[in-house]
């Protein structure tokens, strides 16, 4: 019996970025625009909103879970990395660590640990 496919399957090493490139193209302009004129509105998105008159402690409270999450998911990134990508990653996780403690320095502000 005949084998069809070669082993191991012979695959592309470069992937297909042109989408990327195209995306890439598409967010300058838009951010082009912007800096060119200050007076321009932002495009609307509603698929991101928060509600208005959320209280300042529960704003802090939701960033800092989601930098406390970019943090485990970038060293479970680094941690699949080696070289220049892994430094990389653990740059962006350094900075959301520091960017959680500022959220919860901020929390200590709004609300002192021991003030019942």
């Amino acid at each position: 019996m005949k084998k069809i496919t070669p082993d191991p399957p012979e695959t592309s090493d470069t992937p297909d970025t042109s989408h990327l490139d195209e995306l890439s193209k598409a967010s300058h302009r838009v951010i082009s625009k912007r800096l060119r004129n200050p007076n321009h509105a932002d495009p609307i998105c509603h698929v991101f909103t928060i509600v208005p008159n959320v209280d300042t402690e529960t704003l802090l409270c939701h960033a800092c879970e989601t930098l406390a999450s970019l943090n485990v998911l970038t060293t479970d990134l680094a941690c699949q990395l080696e070289g220049s990508p892994r430094s990389l990653a653990l740059s962006i996780q350094q900075l959301a660590v520091i960017g959680e403690l500022l959220v919860n320095r901020a929390l200590d502000n709004v609300d002192p640990p021991g003030c019942v």
